[in-house]
């Protein structure tokens, strides 16, 4: 693991002129990172499935006066091959190239024995946590390599880099996240105008965090908008060189 990177003081164009695409941009830390980023110059495209949620953060963009932001709603959970194939044309007619990938949208499942893991929460958790980020990378490659500096970021978990009794297939879930990383961190390796990393936000008041301790008090957690500096380096040019590394937004709680 990486230091976090928490006291990272960003210039107000970091992220000037490019194309970042935010998966799960509606709410939670995707809607806090698709807004710091079109506040530091960035054109974000917001993916998520409830549209209205995705309108409400591109006006409250336009209304800062960031760059006109694109919306485009998909359900990881249904999508296809094919939807992501017809993604990366849609995404190359509009803009060309991309410069960033925030994979942020995720599904906790239960927390509960495995003994007594539902098989087909398990399928749809690993749909959404690991197949859909792996295929929708592999659809937009082209697109990032046509960028002179691209950053995906990979959403991970403390309990995706030690595994923790109860956890299942979210546990499951990211560690192969951090496997796929690894992966494909090594095969672009030479390339060096892309770079994939992954990022354990750690404890912080989101919806999710609150279904998975709900006797936890929220007003003890950093918000989403705390934790963003981490979420800016590795997006910007700051992080150029570090590739197939695994950071966290921010420091180990205390206990």
């Amino acid at each position: 693991m990486v230091a976090c990177k928490i006291d990272y003081a960003p210039p107000p164009d970091l992220l000037a002129g490019r194309v970042i695409l935010v998966t799960g941009a509606g709410d939670g830390i995707g809607r806090s990172a698709a807004l710091s980023y079109a506040r530091h110059g960035a054109t974000v495209i917001l993916l998520g499935r409830t549209t209205a949620k995705l309108e409400s953060v591109y006006d409250e963009i336009e209304a800062a006066g960031g760059a006109q932001p694109a919306i485009f709603p998909l359900n990881l959970e249904g999508a296809t091959l094919k939807d992501y194939q017809d993604m990366a044309v849609t995404l190359n007619n509009a803009f060309g190239r991309l410069d960033g990938i925030l994979h942020n949208a995720g599904l906790l499942g239960r927390i509960t024995p495995f003994e007594q893991y539902d098989p087909a929460l398990w399928e749809q958790v690993m749909q959404v946590n690991v197949n859909g980020p792996l295929w929708m990378t592999q659809a937009l490659l082209p697109l990032l390599r046509a960028s002179p500096d691209a950053s995906v970021i990979f959403t991970s978990s403390s309990v995706g880099r030690k595994g923790r009794a109860y956890w299942g297939a979210y546990s499951v879930s990211k560690f192969a996240t951090e496997g796929f990383v690894q992966l494909l961190a090594d095969e672009v390796e030479h390339e060096g105008g892309l770079r994939i990393n992954s990022l354990n936000p750690g404890a912080t008041r989101t919806a999710m965090r609150k279904s998975a301790y709900p006797g936890e008090d929220p007003m003890t957690l950093r918000t989403p908008e705390a934790i963003m500096p981490t979420y800016l380096w590795l997006m910007g040019p700051d992080s150029h060189g570090h590739n197939g590394e695994a950071f966290d937004a921010q420091p180990p709680r205390r206990t």
